[in-house]
């Protein structure tokens, strides 16, 4: 019953994660439709500043999943004073974050458009430049909405996330047409509709904040601000423990979100680099390989899901004392084999029309189908290793896991320059050799972690009555521990 339990907490959590990252990337591919009505060069720049910020989620990912593993552990725990701490933390990331990114980005955005541009045709660094002029900006709402999602995911609310995800694209899906054409802002109008339709939805996920109960909870008895404790300064008294209490929560939440954040941004890098591999093959080869990814999104989207799910579902049972870790990661390894070979056996199947779907012909139809059909066991290792992936962020190891990530990406740049010669099929290879030699990696440090459900050293539950959440499915139980163990 309780390996049933595990399954159904994860297909619960994961689905409505998967519906948001769809709406994520469906946010780039509206703002696409419409500027392509500028011409190409119009086109050029919203897709080369979409690439910046893609890259750019890898830095406040330090504090979104730091924060969700945190809250979703103090949940576990009933424990207040570590929620209160994991939100603090992820918010004092994006105080520090923000400001360097957006103001820095916006004064260099001229430089970073001609980095990613180039010389550029038609005007489109100066168009990427006023792009920039506006997102760069607003990305201070975009940070915000992940910390956000964070500590509604680390409180087992998905759903939530998945609604705001929603409401913002579609309020980009209505204004896009009225300040790209109706006010004639063109490139300009984007980024305006963009920001315009995060901000409204992040206003909504303060409010669901509140409603949500997680704060209230949080909240230190009496309703005060947080005081300073026996060891606090004489000389700087309360708010100066304040403030060392605050930047001790930021590092807490930086140093459990920035492997999550390196592993993104390295397979992110990765991914780029692997594009000038496939350009020696021709211009062909690489239109096919960039419209193939970009229908695979469907599939990997799936699998990342899955491993939120499993990030909160483990770090929730590890904060309430169960250590469920192998269990957990059998059941997110059950749900996501079965998603990438569906997904597989999808593109074996229907690569031709699906390469048409997305505008693909000739030369370039034949490469992408070609690909699409190969790459079916490089897609069936990656959902193991990227929902597996997930045990080892919820407990704590996402470092080990990054390094495993950072020597992959590395071994696969080589395999696929040496193994070009055999055109696209030899890529697919390259990439499912690496994943393969990461998915062994990952199963011998899978091995060590402790046995299911082996009782846990507890820690007496904190003074005062405290509510008990099935966040996430995980009874309640009594004590809880309070912190969880790595599984290195």
């Amino acid at each position: 019953m309780e390996v049933v339990e595990h399954r159904r907490t994860l297909v619960a959590l994961a689905g409505p994660v998967y519906v948001e990252l769809l709406a994520g990337v469906a946010a780039g591919i509206i703002n696409m439709v419409w500027v392509a009505r500028l011409g190409g060069a119009a086109v050029a720049a919203v897709a080369a500043a979409t690439n910046v910020e893609n890259l750019l989620l890898g830095v406040i990912l330090v504090a979104g999943s730091g924060t969700t593993a945190l809250v979703a552990r103090a949940r576990g725990a009933g424990d207040p004073a570590a929620l209160r701490s994991a939100v603090r933390g992820g918010w004092a990331l994006w105080a520090l974050v923000t400001p360097v990114v957006a103001v820095g980005g916006c004064l260099c955005r001229a430089p970073l458009a001609r980095l990613v541009l180039g010389t550029g045709e038609g005007g489109a660094p100066a168009l990427a430049a006023g792009y920039f002029a506006i997102a760069l900006p607003g990305i201070a709402v975009f940070f915000a909405a992940n910390v956000v999602d964070g500590i509604l995911k680390g409180a087992g609310d998905t759903r939530t996330p998945m609604r705001l995800a929603l409401l913002a694209n579609g309020l980009i899906l209505c204004l896009d047409p009225l300040f790209i054409l109706g006010f004639g802002l063109g490139v300009r109008g984007a980024a305006v509709a963009t920001v315009l339709g995060r901000t409204a939805a992040l206003i909504c996920g303060l409010l669901a904040l509140r409603r949500n109960g997680v704060l209230r909870w949080a909240a230190p008895a009496g309703g005060g601000r947080v005081r300073g404790g026996p060891n606090a300064d004489a000389r700087g008294g309360p708010d100066t423990d304040a403030r060392r209490s605050l930047a001790a929560d930021a590092r807490r939440t930086a140093a459990t979100g920035l492997p999550m954040s390196a592993e993104f941004t390295v397979r992110m890098a990765g991914a780029l680099a692997l594009v000038a591999v496939v350009a020696r093959l021709g211009v062909a080869e690489v239109a096919a390989y960039g419209i193939a990814t970009k229908a695979m999104y469907v599939a990997t989207m799936a699998f990342y899901a899955v491993r939120q799910a499993a990030v909160i579902r483990t770090a929730h049972l590890l904060g309430a004392g169960h250590d469920a870790r192998r269990a957990v990661g059998r059941q997110a390894l059950l749900v996501a084999a079965a998603l990438g070979l569906t997904a597989a056996a999808a593109l074996l199947a229907a690569a031709p029309w699906i390469m048409r779907a997305f505008g693909g012909e000739g030369a370039v139809a034949g490469a992408g189908a070609l690909y699409l059909r190969c790459v079916g066991p490089y897609l069936l290792l990656l959902a193991c290793f990227i929902a597996l992936g997930g045990v080892f962020e919820g407990s704590g190891a996402s470092p080990a896991l990054a390094r495993v990530t950072a020597c992959g990406v590395a071994v696969q740049l080589a395999l696929a320059y040496a193994l070009s010669g055999w055109g696209l099929p030899g890529v697919c290879l390259a990439m499912g050799l690496s994943m393969a030699a990461q998915c062994a990696a990952v199963a011998v440090m899978y091995r060590r972690t402790a046995r299911p459900d082996r009782p846990r050293t507890s820690a007496p539950a904190p003074d005062g009555p405290s509510p008990r959440s099935n966040s996430g499915g995980a009874p309640a139980h009594e004590p809880r521990a309070p912190h969880a163990q790595g599984l290195s």
